[in-house]
């Protein structure tokens, strides 16, 4: 398994952490997403390494911004 950190823009609270979460758990291969709302940071953890424009593409889906 590989786990990838990013930092995501704009979630204020749970809502907006379980939006990005459900979207992000949509990319094939995800196993697990885990939110840190205060800090921002979502981990995924993976079967293989995700490219970025598809976790990126998840978080705008989720209406949100991946910054990092």
């Amino acid at each position: 398994m590989v786990e990838q950190t990013y930092t995501v823009t704009g979630m204020t609270c749970g809502h907006c952490a379980s939006s990005v979460s459900e979207e992000v758990r949509e990319i094939a291969g995800v196993a697990d997403v885990a939110v840190d709302l205060p800090t921002g940071r979502v981990t995924v953890t993976s079967e293989r390494e995700l490219a970025v424009d598809d976790v990126r593409k998840a978080v705008e889906e989720a209406g949100y911004t991946l910054s990092a």
